[in-house]
């Protein structure tokens, strides 16, 4: 069968792609190291918020107020029904309620020395204003803080400076202001089902826990293969993990696209996924090497890259059908997840033909390193 099939010459072109792969990896790193990865909520810390809109939401006159609103890094995605939606900023929102009254006392002359937490004379208050340049006074008769907004204000002096107690927190006020912003412009009345803040101690015990995952799945990697072939198979599958997730990694700190939980949790999608593609060509060379004896080893291993060829294009193509479906109609909580699996499976099935197999052969791979051992004792056992 092997002598009838029109064998491809896939190491003929090794220096070529070597070349080409060290290049793509090189330029990766460079990107990551001058650009970064622009980190996601669920690792710099932020604000999720859901609301409910009376009818099916404008997604578009949305964006545009949380542009407005110069929120850093904003997403608005529709969330279980077209009246759904999830809000997503890097922004803290008590820094943004700081940000609201601040700008209101500067423009009436005062300055927003500090926000307090309520003592036991302020029970019932949720923050304490800390103002200089402007008396009590001067601030009711401005009308700079309003009871509508910030509900039971109650003023007092200390050192020279006045003390504003507010009912309802800076928070929750400026998601107030915020969603009355997007009522008018998407003329529909709109409920806050839910508000969460991650911290970003949070976001990096995620990103610890995350790296540690990625580092845990390589070591593991590298003793399956060692085990089930060998060591210098272990190099090659490493090798070719390395390349498609730095390649990957690379291309997101390029373009500046979120890196989230879901980005994360498809780079460790991939990594099975190409070692699966790597150990199905690996145990073809196996089998060649000890049936093609006289064979050189870059011939073994064009003779399985070509018997494997189809099932590999088979795999890739039905598996980035699913994944192109899911781009396109997946909505954008899955976009990231969706671009970083597309973008690794065509790099992965790349290396797994150039990469895996090619680093196998320069470690001089043979026979001899693949033939089962022999137990001790077998020649007694088989002796008359």
């Amino acid at each position: 069968m092997t002598q009838e099939m029109k064998i491809i010459n896939f190491m003929g072109i090794r220096k070529f792609t070597s070349v080409t792969s060290i290049v793509l990896v090189l330029a990766s790193i460079f990107s990551i190291a001058f650009f970064g990865l622009k980190g996601g909520l669920d690792f710099t810390g932020g604000t999720q918020l859901e609301v409910l809109f009376d009818r099916p939401a404008d997604l578009n006159k949305v964006r545009v107020v949380l542009e407005e609103k110069k929120l850093k890094s904003p997403v608005a995605v529709l969330f279980g029904s077209d009246q759904q939606v999830m809000i997503r900023t890097q922004d803290e929102m008590k820094l943004k309620g700081r940000e609201l009254i601040a700008e209101k006392i500067t423009a009436a002359g005062g300055t927003l020395e500090a926000i307090e937490r309520p003592s036991r004379e302020y029970e019932g208050f949720a923050d304490v204003l800390v103002i200089a340049n402007l008396s009590a006074e001067a601030l009711q008769q401005k009308a700079v803080i309003s009871e509508e907004d910030y509900g039971r204000v109650q003023y007092a002096q200390r050192d020279g400076k006045t003390l504003v107690a507010l009912e309802n927190s800076l928070d929750s006020v400026y998601l107030k202001a915020l969603l009355a912003d997007m009522e008018v412009a998407t003329g529909a009345k709109i409920e806050l089902r839910s508000s969460e803040f991650v911290g970003p101690q949070i976001g990096d015990e995620l990103r610890d826990q995350g790296g540690l995952g990625l580092l845990t799945a390589f070591v593991l990697v590298f003793l399956y293969v060692a085990v089930q072939f060998q060591w210098k198979f272990s190099v090659g599958a490493i090798a070719a993990l390395c390349h498609d997730v730095i390649i990957t990694l690379g291309i997101f700190a390029v373009f500046q696209w979120d890196f989230d939980l879901t980005v994360l949790a498809a780079i460790l999608a991939l990594i099975g996924y190409s070692i699966n593609d790597t150990i199905v060509i690996y145990d073809r060379i196996r089998e060649n090497f000890r049936i093609l004896r006289k064979t050189d080893a870059y011939e073994i291993i064009n003779v399985s890259l070509t018997q494997t060829l189809g099932r590999s294009m088979m795999t890739s193509g039905t598996t980035l059908l699913v994944l192109v479906c899911l781009f396109l109609f997946g909505g954008e909580l899955l976009r990231g997840f969706s671009t970083a699996l597309i973008i690794g499976i065509l790099v992965g099935t790349y290396s797994s033909t150039y990469i895996a197999a090619h680093i196998t052969a320069a470690l001089d791979v043979s026979k001899e390193d693949l033939m089962p051992k022999e137990k001790e004792g077998a020649e007694l056992d088989d002796a008359p």
